[in-house]
């Protein structure tokens, strides 16, 4: 058996981790508890998103308390039980955990998100949903998470309609004369295993047939929305035109997408300290996270991608969850097509929308870096994934504020608020009151709470450095 660590940490970080939530990312549990059972929650952990499991938290009187194993070979029994599900340091650490004036070690399990189902012990595979351990026992619920693990994908499904639809499509004559202009599209299009038992599969149908749409309806068209808000959601008294609707097959749809995209984004103005300005996002972070949504949606929802613009942000929100091993922590670092078929066979269009396969996120991230503008923000959001591209300065509240000033002489909270993306008054407040402490600025002669403005202060400042800290403190 690998020897596994024992860290020291202080009184502070022991009561903190006393003091965890049990939720979808942790689990705390008594040494008492029989090893199979753990596994449950390891296979739900692995499952799922990944997660942390505590092994040595008990409760007495209803306040959780320290009661570890009394010394490593204590937790030989769990830790056998562990390897049986994955071996010592293939997506699962181990660490024991020891602080002062507490009694025994705490066994840390740390649990990566898998690419692979994972049963407990117990042969049953569990999921992870809040703070409870599912079982995933039947048929249906199995595909599903194989499909959300990437074993399966509904590209390969065939979809009941004529082959035509795919091998006599404008879309495929015009890809055909362009790449193989020498093969038929049948025959081609059964080698690349995209027509099988004389039927088109999902992924034919979304590359190549002139209307996807009616194929398989309500699963891969795109809808681009217009909120005049900064607010956390929409509504129906700031939408600004109708939802558009975006169809064709999926080369088409990535082009049009993007481009109505940026029509839109150019005639929104946002008020800056030059006044009223036009807001720009660099293309290939448009380009390159609506192509990331087509192509790894999953196809098996129904329902479609969704683009929103609104005052500070665009966000795109692709129906599924991250396949595979993938998560928004490590979706820069790590690959998994969902749908390697889509992937591939767009990559052979003329001037491909996926030229550089693997980077395109990348490709977003420096962009966005290029213009000065903060990275975007991925995060599983229910069952999307959800992309957010804000139109924020990586300049501090402080140096915004200042700047606004420099060009006219004065700022109010509603100001400062909307050159900032901040939402709250009360948060713009705090960040003044910072700046008045530090003599940056004061309040103007003769304002009340209701009119309040403010002006470069008349004495010199004292130098101030605002670090990443100052920043958090918003």
């Amino acid at each position: 058996m690998e020897t596994i660590e024992i860290v020291d940490i202080s009184e502070d970080e022991a009561q903190k981790i006393m003091s965890l939530d049990e939720g979808h990312f942790c689990d705390l549990k008594r040494i008492d508890i029989a090893p199979g059972k753990l596994t449950r929650t390891m296979s739900a952990f692995a499952n799922a998103e990944g997660g942390d499991l505590y092994i040595g938290i008990g409760e007495s009187d209803l306040d959780r308390v320290w009661l570890g194993f009394p010394n490593v070979e204590g937790g030989n029994g769990h830790i056998q039980a562990f390897e049986k599900l994955f071996p010592i340091g293939n997506n699962i650490r181990l660490v024991f955990l020891s602080s002062r004036g507490k009694d025994g070690l705490v066994l840390k399990a740390e649990i990566k998100k898998t690419r692979d189902l994972v049963p407990a012990t117990d042969g049953t595979v569990y999921l992870r949903r809040g703070a409870q351990n599912l079982p995933v026992s039947s048929e249906e619920g199995l595909v599903l998470l194989k499909r959300n693990k990437g074993l399966t994908t509904f590209e390969n499904e065939t979809v009941n309609v004529p082959a035509e639809t795919v091998t006599n499509s404008s879309a495929i004559i015009e890809f055909m004369l362009e790449v193989v202009p020498s093969a038929e599209p049948q025959d081609w299009l059964k080698k690349q295993f995209a027509i099988q038992n004389d039927l088109p599969t999902v992924g034919a149908i979304i590359l190549y047939a002139d209307e996807p749409q009616a194929a398989i309806p309500k699963r891969c068209g795109i809808k681009l929305y217009r909120y005049q808000t900064s607010a956390e959601e929409g509504s129906r008294e700031t939408l600004s035109f109708d939802p558009i609707s975006i169809e064709g097959h999926a080369y088409v749809q990535i082009t049009d997408a993007v481009r109505r995209t940026t029509e839109i984004i150019e005639s929104v103005r946002v008020n800056t300290s030059n006044g009223l300005e036009k807001i720009t996002y660099p293309q290939e972070a448009l380009h390159e996270i609506i192509t990331n949504g087509v192509l790894h949606r999953d196809y098996s929802i129904t329902d479609d991608i969704h683009i929103t613009i609104f005052d500070n942000r665009v966000e795109v929100k692709s129906p599924g969850t991250l396949p595979a091993h993938i998560t928004p922590q490590n979706i820069l670092m790590e690959r998994f097509a969902r749908n390697p078929m889509l992937v591939r066979l767009m990559n052979k269009f003329p001037n491909p929308p996926n030229k550089d396969v693997g980077e395109g996120l990348n490709t977003a991230f420096e962009a966005m870096r290029n213009m000065r503008l903060k990275p975007p923000f991925i995060s599983q959001d229910g069952g999307y994934v959800k992309v957010i591209l804000k139109h924020e300065s990586l300049a501090t509240p402080e140096e915004l504020i200042l700047d606004f000033i420099t060009h006219n002489s004065k700022i109010t909270n509603k100001q400062a608020r909307e050159i900032c993306f901040i939402g709250s008054e009360n948060q713009m407040k705090r960040v003044f009151q910072r700046m008045m402490q530090n003599k940056l600025i004061e309040l103007v002669p003769n304002t009340t709470r209701y009119t309040a403005a403010y002006q470069l202060i008349n004495t010199p400042p004292s130098p101030v450095v605002y670090t990443a800290q100052s920043r958090l403190d918003i």
